[in-house]
């Protein structure tokens, strides 16, 4: 006659499932599991190269945000001057000079050397006040305001 299965006295979230796979000894009689030297280094050359790494990634990435800032700068620039040689200009642009840039009713735009505060003493009108702008050096112009 068979006798009945008798309950394991282990509990089971004690018992290793694979004992031969843990990376230290199991049991007392085992073997102490040291890492060796090369992992070691390994580890921490690899825990250097990272950050190392993530430090010259970081600062490529803010040095191609400042490209784009300024490649959006000097396109905004080009817009504007696009805009400001389509006006009517009746004298000769002086480089770094500030000029006043209006825009009359039927929505042309005009380049004056007055400013709106001028205009106001002469109690002429030229239009709607937009910018103040300076001719540049490449003959592009800069918003001053």
């Amino acid at each position: 006659m068979t006798e009945p299965l008798k309950e394991n006295p282990i509990d089971r979230d004690k018992v290793a499932e694979a004992p031969g796979l843990l990376p230290y000894a199991h049991h007392v009689g085992g073997v102490p599991i040291f890492p060796t030297q090369e992992g070691v280094q390994r580890s921490s050359s690899l825990t250097s190269m990272e950050f190392q790494t993530d430090l010259q990634l970081d600062q490529i990435r803010r040095q191609m945000e400042l490209l784009a800032d300024q490649a959006r700068t000097i396109q905004r620039r080009k817009q504007v001057s696009v805009w400001i040689y389509s006006a009517k200009i009746s004298f000769k642009p002086e480089v770094n000079h500030v000029y006043h840039l209006y825009e009359r009713e039927d929505g042309t735009h005009t380049l004056s050397l007055l400013s709106p505060e001028e205009f106001v003493l002469s109690k002429r009108q030229l239009g709607r006040f937009v910018h103040s702008v300076r001719l540049l050096g490449d003959l592009t112009w800069y918003i001053e305001r």
